[in-house]
């Protein structure tokens, strides 16, 4: 038996579009604005105290796990997401029915009936009561977003940029060669490279807390377009206020409603701001996957952690997985974020976004995805991964440029004929320079010092 009704039947029937269902933190998200709704309505002396506590109950039940099969909806549906409110309404009046027992005979204030009525939940005149699926799907964007990012991806960066900040502190003292260009460059300590890939993190972790502030702010109460229309005197600043205790997060009253019900501009930053995240990630990963390739014909500056088989035809192949894995869900966060600018630039028009579902699914996957990969790309690869020093320091001793600080004594040009003569005969710097009779041994070993060269 189905708790849901005629709207979800229709639109399970008109929408058979793709596999991708509603996630389930909106699902989540959209019953809690349900039950702050149904408080908040009871407070203002429209919604029967009965009917509110058996809608609170219904919602608990769904917020706990229960009838996760009765919301069996595409994301791909109206632009508002009309059917997906729907689909929740229906359920919470249906649950709620039940819980409030058969046979009791009276008046709703919330319906349009005169005289007795059969005891009952009604989707629309009690779940929906004071809001619209424009200023409630929104809404439930930003608390499920912002839940999420709060709860699981600020803390997974947190825990990477510690890990990282960890290894270059134990990685200070290795020299080895940089490289620009994919060439060989100055040298430098693999702790400064990885304090790079910390700040890196740090820096993202900021301009994702900064490019979400929007996200505090919600527009329930705001109904169709903005007007409030439908919604009693004080409704909005009641309703955040129970959204705040239920969820732990001080959400706060749009400034503007029409701007934000018209166009979601909170969302779009935000999914900036992860863009932003994933080029960190994308780069840190890459250049891991790099460093760590071989053992004997790639760089083999990093020992990565051997953590399954690498081939299923060549034994004992260790393979950069994580970075791979970290690389792809960067770049679906990139086609994730394109897809939001391009909802947002065609489908915000007049006064109303009608890009909803497009942007939940979007932005909530792109968030799921980077926490996942952060915390494992910190526990199964940053977390273990060692310096290869006997390579490290080969590879920084036969760097050509090295002869760079020579540069100031004897010029661009000589430098560089020095470094061209070692390279092209396969000698050390110091046998050029001497061949060309540029500098003394011990004015060599004074100027080519790679300790001074560190900064």
């Amino acid at each position: 038996m189905h708790l849901y009704g005629n709207q979800t039947e229709l639109a399970k029937r008109h929408f058979k579009v793709g596999t991708e269902l509603w996630p389930r933190e909106m699902i989540e998200a959209q019953v809690l604005i349900k039950k702050a709704a149904a408080q908040t309505n009871t407070a203002l002396g429209i919604l029967d105290k009965r009917v509110a506590a058996s809608i609170e109950r219904a919602a608990d039940e769904v917020l706990t796990g229960k009838f996760a099969d009765q919301f069996p909806l595409s994301i791909w549906q109206s632009g508002s997401g009309t059917q997906f409110n729907m689909n929740v309404n229906e359920v919470l009046a249906s649950r709620a029915t039940q819980l409030l027992g058969k046979g009791v005979l009276r008046t709703l204030k919330a319906t349009p009936q005169k005289g007795g009525v059969a005891l009952s939940v009604h989707p629309n005149d009690h779940i929906n009561l004071s809001q619209s699926t424009n200023d409630s799907v929104p809404t439930a964007i930003h608390i499920a977003a912002l839940s999420m990012i709060v709860e699981k991806l600020l803390p997974a960066l947190e825990t990477l940029e510690n890990s990282l900040d960890k290894k270059s502190k134990s990685f200070k003292g290795i020299i080895k060669i940089g490289r620009t260009h994919l060439q060989d460059a100055v040298p430098l300590t693999l702790g400064q490279e990885f304090s790079g890939y910390a700040r890196q993190i740090e820096f993202a972790r900021e301009h994702l807390e900064a490019g979400g502030k929007g996200l505090y702010e919600l527009v329930i109460g705001g109904t169709a377009l903005g007007t409030e229309l439908n919604a009693p005197k004080g409704y909005r600043a009641r309703i955040v206020k129970n959204i705040n205790v239920l969820t732990g997060i001080k959400f706060k009253p749009a400034k503007n409603l029409f701007a934000n019900m018209a166009a979601h501009d909170a969302v779009v930053a935000t999914s900036g701001a992860l863009k932003m995240v994933a080029t960190a990630l994308m780069k840190i990963a890459n250049d891991v996957r790099f460093l760590g390739s071989g053992p004997r014909a790639g760089l083999g500056e990093l020992v990565l952690p051997v953590n399954e088989p690498g081939s299923s035809i060549m034994p004992g192949k260790v393979n950069p997985t994580q970075s791979e894995m970290v690389m792809m869900v960067c770049s679906q966060v990139y086609g994730n974020d394109t897809a939001i600018a391009t909802g947002a630039a065609t489908m915000s028009n007049f006064d109303m976004q009608a890009a909803k579902p497009l942007f939940a699914l979007s932005l909530l996957q792109s968030i799921r995805l980077l926490a996942d990969a952060t915390h494992s790309f910190e526990h199964h690869c940053i977390r273990g991964i060692s310096a290869n020093k006997e390579k490290l320091r080969e590879n920084a001793e036969r760097s050509l440029m090295l002869v760079t600080p020579l540069s100031k004594h004897i010029g661009y040009d000589k430098a560089g004929e020095i470094a061209k003569k070692a390279h092209k005969e396969n000698t050390t710097l110091e046998e050029a320079a001497l061949a060309l009779g540029y500098v003394t041994k011990e004015q060599f070993r004074k100027w080519v010092d790679v300790k001074k060269m560190l900064g």
